[in-house]
């Protein structure tokens, strides 16, 4: 009983790390952060009109994608590194610290700002993204294998819950900043406070309670030894073919999934979706997501993670068909009901059936791996709307290119034999 107790206290712990990202992608990613980077862009270029709108969108797309690259490159190194020096929950406090310096940094922009907001966003991404790489890599450590699927899902639902409550409070900052004593100028610049305040609240559990997996060598380790064990875990990843064939698939299909969450405000902006319509539209969705990650991890048990994932990839290929003919704000409010349906079942699913074809003692290494197709998926979706964007043309232009990612993706993915995989995984 005090052993089973022990395990969802473990399970528990780990999942409120998604409590604590899921603050930054909503609130930063998402919703606040666009919409004020956009406005300082414009206001630094003298105006406020929807051309420079669509151009502001280009410039954060151009930022994301360069701190993409930053974590691209790094991703599989670290997670080499951790594996051959027990580090893993080193490195995630490491990131997440990186992510909440910049985070709460972000309230010291000035109205002009745009690239000291862009740099701050830069680090903040990469901060974020770094720590996922090892925060992943514990989870083999936290679940059994029957419960990889419901301990993930649980992360993404929990994560869509708990953003949902500060973006909840934060949206009353910024509507009502007299009830706080703000004005409009500085409740933004706190609503940036509070989400660091949040992130580095909800990473202390994992930190205390999840155990340090076991090292794959002798506890020692330097950059040469880190690259020298990249070099490795390429020739291993060739040798696993379904595992191969899932990571194609993956950073195909994520890029999709990934531009989608960056630049769906800013594309709504430069629609002149009005702000309290975006706000209340990525509530909505972030709370149809609570619900939905669960029931992604039953119908994942009767089903497969696999065909799960197809369904989710399905729905992000409709909505892009949809977006591309978009006019009205309530279009707006149907794509974001239908991203909340998928997205988080979609991700951890990804997450959990990635987990049982990686090899046992390599986690890190693979689920550097595994970060990086995705970091390297949010280096083109964004870029290509990027040079779409950045002549300030209607901003529907290139969206349903990505219609593309989300088709390859599930041809490859159907390709995948799981069990295949999951026997050279424990062969």
């Amino acid at each position: 009983m005090d052993e089973e107790r022990e395990y969802k206290r473990r399970a528990w712990a780990w999942a409120l790390y998604d409590v604590a990202n899921s603050s930054f992608f909503l609130v930063i990613v998402t919703a606040v952060f666009p919409i004020f980077y956009v406005s300082v862009y414009a206001q630094a270029h003298g105006g406020g009109d929807g051309t420079l709108k669509t151009k502001g969108g280009a410039a954060l797309a151009f930022t994301a994608t360069i701190a993409m690259a930053v974590v691209a490159v790094l991703g599989p190194l670290l997670g080499a590194v951790a594996d051959r020096s027990a580090c893993k929950k080193r490195f995630l406090a490491g990131f997440a610290g990186l992510g909440v310096l910049s985070t709460a940094s972000m309230a010291f922009i000035g109205p002009t700002d745009w690239i000291l907001a862009s740099v701050l966003y830069a680090l903040g991404t990469v901060g974020v993204a770094g720590s996922m790489v090892f925060y992943d890599a514990l989870l083999p450590a936290v679940a059994r294998p029957a419960d990889l699927d419901r301990v993930s899902t649980f992360g993404f639902a929990a994560g869509y819950l708990g953003s949902v409550v500060l973006f909840g409070l934060n949206i009353v900052m910024l509507r009502k900043p007299d009830w706080f004593g703000l004005d409009p100028y500085w409740a933004v610049r706190v609503v940036f406070l509070t989400v660091a305040l949040w992130w580095a609240c909800f990473t202390i559990p994992v930190l205390r309670r999840v155990p340090e997996p076991p090292c794959d060598g002798d506890g020692r380790f330097s950059i040469l030894s880190g690259f020298r064990q990249l070099a490795s875990t390429f020739r291993k990843v060739l040798g696993y073919r379904e595992l191969l064939l899932f990571l194609l698939a993956f950073w195909i299909y994520s890029d999709g999934i990934g531009t989608i969450i960056k630049l769906a405000t800013p594309f709504g902006k430069a629609l002149q979706v009005p702000e309290e319509s975006l706000l209340l539209a990525i509530v909505m969705s972030n709370l149809i997501g609570v619900p939905c990650a669960l029931v992604f991890g039953r119908v994942a048990r009767a089903i497969g993670a696999k065909r799960a994932i197809l369904i989710g990839i399905g729905v992000y290929a409709g909505i892009c068909v949809f977006a591309r003919y978009m006019s009205e704000t309530w279009h707006f409010f149907v794509l974001a009901g239908a991203v909340g349906l998928v997205q988080g079942g979609t991700q951890a699913l990804s997450r959990s059936l990635f987990a049982t074809l990686v090899p046992r003692g390599q986690s890190g290494e693979f689920f550097g791996f595994f970060s990086t197709m995705e970091k390297f998926a949010g280096l083109i979706g964004p870029l290509i709307l990027a040079l779409y964007w950045k002549d300030g043309d209607d901003p529907r232009r290139g969206v349903s290119a990505l219609v593309v990612f989300f088709v390859v993706g599930a041809l490859l993915l159907w390709k995948v034999d799981v069990r295949k995989g999951q026997e050279a995984a424990q062969a």
